[in-house]
Formats: C-alpha cells, structure tokens, sequence
C-alpha cells in the first residue's frame, strides 16, 4: 500500500510539474484585455489603431506607438508570426520592456522592417553588451542596432514569417523563420512583451511563450 501512494505521489508532482511548462498564448485569439496601451498621438482611441478578430492582431501602423502585456517574462521562448497586410513597412516585436513610456519604451526591439528583420535596437536607453559605438562616433545614437548576423530570411508581403525569441539569463536568440539571426547579452533579465505601431499595417498571430 505504501509502495502505491509512493507511486501515486510522484506522478501526482511529475503532472504538476509537466503542467507548469505549459505554453501560454499571450493572445487569446479574441481580444486584447491582458494587454496595455501606447500611443506618441493620445486623440487618436486605441482601438482604431489596435484589434484583434479572428485569431489575428491587426495593427495600423499610425500613429507611433505599441501594445504590451501587462505580465512581465524571464526565462522565456517567444513565438508568433506576422505579415504585411498589404506594403512591406516598419514594425518591430519589443522584450525584455524594463519601463514603458511614449512613444518608446525602455527595452530591446526586435526589428521587423522589410529588409532587417533581426537586428536588435536599443531604445530609450536599454543596453546590450554587444553593441559598439561606430568607428568616429563619440556620442551614442538615439537607436543603437546590434545588426543581424545572415542575409535577409523574410517573405514577400502578404506572407507570413515566423519569429522566435529565446531569452534565458539575458540572453537572446533570435530567429526569422528558423535563420539565427542575431544573439546579445542584456543584463536586464525580465521584462514585457511589446507589439510595434510604425509605417504600415502588419498583422500578427499565434503569440505562444514558454
């Protein structure tokens, strides 16, 4: 009999233990009441600008500005895919949110403009140890970029990519359809996840963290 409640046990804390790594859907697929708002514009109502329908986040693009999660994350695998609703544009997945302000907040921007999909820029102050000031430079930009390691790996508008950001101890992988594109090191280990409003409407879907 103890021999059984010893086996019972152990399933019992191996099932709680297997639930807890459970993905999560940052996105439920029917609106956006776990996320928070931001826009540089604050006439404009955010719903003009950010919806959900369907399974798919719509975002206009103007004005400047970005959603985020009200959760914060460490130790996380992010993925999600996106596509041009119609024109290739600018946009960009924001992590590791240390303060959210307008129109940027303090953390690291995954880019998503056509072209450049995978360089990480620094905004409002964050930093990442691999990034170097520019030969002849002596004052830090105002968008530092770590540039992405391989040539373009994103598809032609009206397609969808997939974009997947690991971050474990303040490092960060990340990948563009399957490429590796870029890796840094922030001493910032927890943060918010972001959705960037800039240039033209992008779609986003399937947000999972681990």
């Amino acid at each position: 009999m103890k021999y059984r409640q010893l086996i019972t046990t152990l399933l019992f804390v191996a099932t709680i233990g297997c639930s807890s790594r459970q993905p999560e859907k940052i996105f439920n697929g029917k609106d956006l009441s776990n996320w928070n708002f931001v826009l540089k514009d604050d006439s404009v109502p955010t719903s003009h600008v950010f919806s959900a329908d369907e399974g798919i986040i719509t975002v206009k693009g103007e004005p400047l500005g970005y959603m985020y999660t009200r959760k914060k994350y460490r130790d996380f695998t992010l993925e999600l895919e996106y596509r041009w609703a119609n024109e290739a544009s600018n946009s960009g997945v924001f992590f590791l949110i240390e303060e959210p302000a307008t129109p940027f907040p303090k953390g690291i921007e995954c880019q998503l403009k056509a072209g450049k999909a995978g360089d990480l820029v620094l905004l409002s102050g964050a930093v990442l140890k691999e990034y170097v000031l520019p030969e002849g430079m002596t004052e830090r930009p105002k968008f530092p970029v770590v540039e992405k390691k391989e040539p373009s790996s994103e598809k032609p508008a009206g397609e969808w990519n997939k974009v997947k950001i690991q971050v474990k101890g303040g490092i960060a992988d990340i990948y563009i359809n399957d490429v590796l594109q870029n890796s840094a090191t922030s001493e910032v280990k927890e943060g918010h996840i972001g959705l960037q409003s800039e240039g033209k409407e992008i779609q986003f879907r399937n947000l999972v963290i681990e």
